[in-house]
């Protein structure tokens, strides 16, 4: 039973991430991809103020997944990096703990060059 409601957790916060993203875009002029840097950089604020590691640590998934998450991620492998290396660590963090999703989203992306066909509009 408790597999179920780690579940419901993280599908009612991920839900919440993409509906505010939905309503970003259907109610807003903004692009995307200002969208996308939006929840990026949300993530990166909302865990220098301490909020978004308690959500991590009760939503899961559903708190890590969405863009929000990749911020959180950066945040913490600079916080990480500043406490081994120092000041250096604020330009190598954010890459070494993002760079295995970076790297499978641009090995993605290119396997997917590949495979499509794409067509002229």
């Amino acid at each position: 039973m408790e597999i179920l409601t780690d579940l419901l957790k993280a599908f009612a916060v991920g839900g919440a991430i993409c509906l505010i993203g939905q309503i970003l875009i259907d109610t807003t002029k903004l692009t995307p991809g200002r969208i996308l840097v939006i929840f990026v950089v949300a993530g990166v604020a909302l865990t220098a103020v301490g909020v978004y590691e308690p959500l991590v640590e009760w939503a899961g998934a559903g708190a890590t997944v969405p863009l929000t998450g990749f911020g959180y991620l950066m945040a913490r492998g600079v916080e990480n990096a500043i406490k081994e290396q120092g000041v250096r660590g604020i330009l190598t963090g954010a890459l070494t703990a993002a760079s295995g999703g970076v790297t499978a989203a641009v090995l993605c992306g290119l396997i997917a060059s590949f495979l499509a066909k794409p067509k002229e509009k």
